[in-house]
């Protein structure tokens, strides 16, 4: 594929360019199966850039200047957080690339709980804040486009609920068909009206998550449909482009940590693979710690790393009222492993108690998510508290779905005890906002 989208600084026509090599036993290949595993080895693969991998600080200087022109461009491939960045990304044609200004999320200063961490440089990098309310949309925004341009007329996935709303959303746009599997009464209702309002033919499986992505395999391989799917490398290569988005809004200032929730794990691998190209470059000198943390009932990449050390995966049947992490296969978890360990991070899990009350800290700072977000700041204070976060360290969480996502969540009687009374007899009013006041 070779791209015809404007390039004015003209930089180097092979950037784009790629190949895609196994994260288990390295082989470097031009192709895979449809599942997009390993010839040798069936493990996963990344997508790695010859051309440009050794380019060294003068290319990536130079990116820098183009990227910051492209922001004042009304080209929509230039208005996209994942296409200004594309000589970082597989080349596409432009005729071929499907984007809704996804990125391009905000980065927002916490205070409460800044203080009461310790924590001066505390933030939350937004991407609730995306078109269809998840981080999803930049990576299937880009895996999209490669599909678009293999001239693929079908995707597919299974989801535990944002993926499902990005995939039928982006379908939509480009004007082809998308199937989604969802484990039957496990999906919110606002993920699950977005992907019936936008036209995917949806399949509800009486199976959990991992169950909906093994009848998946058997759908890809039998129908030429094409997964979208965090096993897609493509996929990563649009949700990486956040670590470059969040280097500009820190004026390429690495912070000491990244918080990062922990479903099917691709995200963490994505985020750790943009902040190493980065470094590759010299656009940044450190690399921050990237941490995961899953819920306590859904918990596999925790309990992999203290009892094994990372090489083997250890499964669990997940529950958590955080749906869009409770996944006990993650698809990518040696990915995350080898993040873990390149850049120092940790992996913590939290209680259901501890997520209700992350995310009624960061809705009384007027930052909405959704509970899966919210597992970063419960983790930030276990991290805090176990010294491996130091005072005066800067740390930005990362909150992946917008808290509409699933608003019955502040409903339930499980956690509705953190927000306090949301009903009142007409006689105690008065009495209630006496109270409220006196606390002023």
């Amino acid at each position: 594929m070779k791209t015809t989208l404007p390039n004015p600084a003209g930089i180097i026509s092979s950037a784009g360019a790629h190949a895609l090599r196994c994260v288990h036993c390295g082989v470097v290949q031009a192709t895979t199966d449809r599942m997009f595993r390993c010839h040798e080895c069936s493990e996963l693969v990344e997508v790695i850039y010859p051309e440009w991998s050794g380019a060294g600080r003068e290319f990536g200087l130079r990116l820098k200047e183009i990227w910051r022109e492209r922001k004042a461009s009304t080209l929509p491939e230039d208005q996209s957080g994942v296409w200004r960045f594309r000589e970082l990304l597989p080349q596409v044609d432009g005729k071929h690339i499907v984007t809704m200004c996804e990125g391009n999320t905000p980065l927002l200063r916490l205070t409460a709980a800044a203080r009461a961490l310790g924590l001066p440089n505390l933030m939350v990098k937004h991407q609730g804040m995306n078109p269809t309310g998840s981080f999803k949309d930049t990576g299937i925004s880009a895996a999209i486009s490669v599909a678009r341009s293999q001239g693929f007329s079908i995707v597919c996935c299974a989801s535990t609920g944002n993926t499902s709303a990005s995939v039928a959303a982006y379908a939509a746009r480009a004007g082809i068909k998308s199937i989604v599997l969802l484990p039957a009464g496990q999906v919110t209702s606002g993920k699950l009206a977005q992907a019936l309002e936008y036209g995917a033919h949806v399949l509800q499986l009486h199976t959990d998550f991992d169950g909906c992505l093994t009848v998946l395999h058997e759908v890809v391989n039998k129908f030429p449909a094409y997964l979208l799917n965090s096993l897609n490398p493509y996929r990563l290569e649009g949700q990486k482009t956040v670590a470059f988005e969040m280097m500009e809004q820190l004026d390429w200032q690495a912070p000491d940590h990244v918080i990062v929730p922990g479903g099917n794990l691709a995200n963490s691998s994505a985020l750790g693979k943009g902040f190493l190209e980065l470094q590759q470059l010299g656009l940044i000198r450190s690399l921050p710690k990237i941490s995961i943390i899953q819920a306590a009932g859904a918990n596999p990449l925790v309990r992999t790393m203290r009892e094994n050390g990372g090489t083997e995966l250890i499964r669990v049947n997940a529950e958590t009222r955080a749906t869009a992490i409770r996944i006990g296969n993650p698809a990518s978890w040696r990915k995350a492993a080898t993040i873990l360990k390149t850049t120092g991070g940790a992996c913590e899990d939290v209680t259901e108690k501890e997520i209700a009350q992350a995310k009624a800290e960061l809705g009384a700072e007027g930052v909405g998510c959704e509970p899966a977000s919210a597992a970063t700041l419960a983790g930030l204070k276990k991290l805090v508290h176990a010294g491996f976060v130091k005072a005066g360290e800067s740390a930005v969480l990362v909150l992946t779905g917008h808290m509409l996502k699933d608003v019955d969540y502040m409903l339930s009687d499980q956690v509705k005890r953190v927000y306090g009374p949301m009903d009142a007899a007409p006689a105690t009013v008065i009495k209630t906002l006496e109270t409220i006041y006196a606390g002023n």
